[in-house]
C-alpha cells in the first residue's frame, strides 16, 4: 500500500504555519522536509518523525515507535488523531527540524 496524495495534502496543510515544509516522493513513498532538513517519512498514510530527545519530551505519553518500512530506522509514529491538531503537530515538526542536522553538502562532480 502506498500513501495517497490526499494524505500528503492534509499533512502539509496541517503544517502550513511551520514555514518551509514540503514532501518529496521517494521510492513510492514520501520524505518530509522542514527548512531543508529531512524530519521524517510518510509511508502507508502514516507519519513517522525522526526521534530526538526534545521531541520525545514534547510528545510525552503519546510517544510511540514504529518503522516506516522493513529495515528502516525506528521513528516516532504519529497517529492520525494527533496530526489533526495542527498546532501540536506543527510544534513537534519545528522541534524535530531544530534538532536534526542539515544535510551534508554534495560533492562537486569532476
Amino acid at each position: 500500500m502506498s500513501t495517497s496524495p490526499s494524505t500528503i495534502d492534509f499533512i502539509l496543510d496541517q503544517l502550513v504555519d511551520v514555514g518551509n515544509v514540503s514532501a518529496r516522493k521517494m521510492f513510492g513513498e514520501y520524505a518530509l522536509y522542514c527548512n531543508e532538513r529531512v524530519v521524517g517519512l510518510i509511508c502507508d498514510d502514516t507519519l513517522y518523525l525522526k526521534i530526538t530527545d526534545p521531541g520525545k519530551k514534547f510528545v510525552g505519553k503519546y510517544y510511540q515507535e514504529g518503522s516506516a518500512y522493513p529495515g528502516a530506522k525506528v521513528s516516532m509514529m504519529i497517529s492520525g488523531d494527533l496530526i489533526e491538531d495542527s498546532s501540536w503537530v506543527s510544534e513537534l515538526v519545528k522541534i524535530t527540524a531544530d534538532n536534526v542536522p542539515l544535510p551534508k553538502p554534495k560533492k562537486a562532480k569532476v
